[in-house]
């Protein structure tokens, strides 16, 4: 084993086997110049072309090498939405995060619980919420906890803006692949960004919802925001989180290993006194700091 948290210079993070990260295939900036994004309008109350999400991601052509846009007019959208390995070249574009939101309250473990999973490369979403309420909205004392998924995302180069992410434990599951998250909200108590990514989050909001879990809210009982899994020196993944913040309504350490190698580098960014002196915790690899 080797070093549990290793607080690494960005240094490195914009190639990966060779490959610029520059190069990569984005949704193109489309002016009265060039040909829009075919668009699928989904609108729950009938003015669209679709009236769910799923709908609307299960009439993309399998194997689409054109950018397509989902637009997804404001409401709460009660479904669990997956878009699938053959889909990519999917964005899935909100009105307001605040108003446009994908909600399920699946549970028990990572791989069922998710309320949206991307498994495509090349998809970005913006100005869209995911949660997962199976312990929130004062479900906690209902419920025990355990994993409940808002989003996972295990396609390569996927990317987010301004998109919120709401659960307890294991909120944000960053699967695999490299990422992207910018001015984004995420939100969770244990775990809740979680994963082998390797991601940059940039001017996002990290916030701490650990006083859940202590209802009588004398902060006993600290969160964890990450909880990265880099198996070898080797592996070029880790979490990055650049120009952010962390703050909340409870203590937690900066993250926990959830492999030998984690790797989570928090840089320019601002700690609020809510993360507790230790920082880290090694979990299970306890002397391999």
């Amino acid at each position: 084993m080797g070093s549990v948290i290793l607080l690494l210079p960005l240094v490195g993070f914009g190639l990966v086997n060779g490959e610029d990260r520059s190069k990569w295939k984005e949704p193109r900036n489309h002016s009265r110049h060039h040909h829009p994004l075919k668009k699928i309008k989904v609108d729950p109350s009938g003015y669209g072309d679709f009236k769910t999400i799923q709908s609307a991601i299960d009439s993309v052509p399998s194997n689409n090498k054109n950018w397509i846009c989902i637009y997804v007019r404001i409401g709460i959208y009660r479904e669990k939405v997956m878009i699938p390995m053959d889909k990519p070249f999917i964005l899935l574009q909100g009105e307001r995060r605040n108003n446009t939101i994908i909600s399920w309250d699946d549970h028990t473990t990572l791989a069922e619980s998710p309320t949206f999973s991307s498994f495509a490369d090349n998809f970005s979403a913006r100005h869209i919420g995911f949660k997962n309420t199976y312990n929130l909205e004062d479900r906690m004392q209902k419920n025990p906890r355990v994993p409940a998924v808002a989003a996972v995302i295990a396609g390569d180069k996927s990317s987010f803006y301004k998109c919120n992410f709401f659960g307890l434990q294991d909120t944000l599951w960053d699967m695999q692949g490299r990422h992207y998250y910018k001015s984004c909200h995420i939100e969770g108590a244990i775990d809740f960004i979680v994963g082998m990514g390797q991601s940059i989050y940039e001017r996002c909001v990290i916030y701490v919802i650990s006083r859940m879990l202590d209802p009588n809210g004398i902060w006993e009982y600290p969160g964890y925001i990450t909880a990265q899994g880099r198996n070898s020196p080797t592996e070029s993944n880790g979490f990055v989180f650049k120009n952010s913040a962390v703050y909340g309504n409870g203590a937690a350490y900066l993250g926990r290993a959830w492999r030998d190698y984690l790797r989570v580098l928090f840089y320019n960014t601002s700690l609020s006194n809510i993360v507790v002196p230790q920082g880290w915790d090694a979990w299970d690899v306890d002397g391999h700091e």
